[in-house]
């Protein structure tokens, strides 16, 4: 079901969310576009010549440690001047109103930017960000969740969340997209572990890397008791993730699709999440019109 509020989709969706004990929302770089983060996808979405899935893999690390810090060098700094959008608000909106109702609202994010927890949404996986707690990875957050501001040693997997901007000396205007620099930064000047002096990662998930499976397990638990399935900005191309709809789907459950572009789980867009969202998700339509 993919709709815009003309479509007779939208009253269908809007029966089926009013209904709903259990609403699952899966999101994806589209939504946090509209806050001015940019996808590294598609057309123009580069990064000096660099896409994200050339960049955030372990193997691309491996390779050359100082490239693929700079390019999160840059994201780290671009995150500090984004906000969340009237999307990322209507979803905890959303959620307030079912936890006060008794139902259930999670987000299930791909997104590593944080904005959804900056909104305030608290029942959220983050898919490429969670600590592998039976790895036994020491944490000095209360919070068992990864980001771009947190890392984890290539040695010891000591993690720790840093802010620091620039988070090491050398990393200091390297980042910018349009400058190439050489990428040749020493690995002893590049971000070391507090505990042991190795290189430290960003404590993210990469693309060629699987889900961690705490992650996995709650996904598994989401899915089996949701009652609607929302997909929102997403390419519907990174698996897992790109599966859900289509397994929940032959579940027999509703699956509903906001994109600005066509995607392979539907075959027109719908409009600007940011837009959609404040009347999808509202107490009425009335209200929020």
């Amino acid at each position: 079901m993919a709709f815009s509020t003309e479509d007779p989709k939208f009253a269908e969706f809007r029966q089926l969310f009013a209904k709903a004990r259990s609403v699952l929302v899966l999101t994806g770089a589209g939504v946090s576009a509209e806050s001015g983060v940019p996808t590294f996808r598609g057309s123009g979405g580069f990064w000096r010549k660099y896409q994200a899935i050339d960049l955030a893999t372990p193997e691309s690390f491996a390779k050359s440690p100082s490239l693929v810090w700079e390019f999160y060098q840059y994201r780290r700094e671009l995150m500090a001047t984004k906000e969340p959008n009237k999307g990322h608000l209507a979803l905890v909106e959303a959620e307030k109103r079912f936890e006060k109702e008794g139902r259930r609202f999670v987000i299930l994010t791909q997104n590593i930017d944080g904005l959804h927890r900056r909104a305030g949404s608290s029942n959220l996986i983050e898919m490429h960000g969670m600590l592998i707690l039976h790895l036994k990875i020491l944490c000095t957050s209360s919070e068992n969740i990864g980001n771009l501001f947190k890392t984890r040693c290539t040695s010891c997997g000591f993690v720790e969340e840093n802010k620091n901007n620039p988070i090491c000396e050398a990393l200091r205007g390297r980042g910018l997209p349009d400058v190439e620099t050489g990428s040749d930064i020493p690995v002893a000047d590049l971000p070391l572990c507090r505990q042991c002096q190795s290189l430290v990662r960003p404590h993210v998930v990469w693309f060629g890397e699987a889900l961690w499976p705490d992650v996995r397990e709650r996904i598994d638990k989401e899915i089996a008791q949701c009652d609607l399935f929302l997909v929102v900005g997403t390419s519907s191309v990174v698996y897992p993730a790109a599966a859900y709809a289509s397994i929940i789907s032959r579940l027999g459950i509703p699956v509903a699709e906001i994109n600005i572009e066509s995607t392979p789980s539907t075959s027109d867009s719908t409009g600007p999440s940011g837009e959609l969202l404040p009347i999808l998700l509202a107490p009425s339509v009335d209200e929020a019109l």
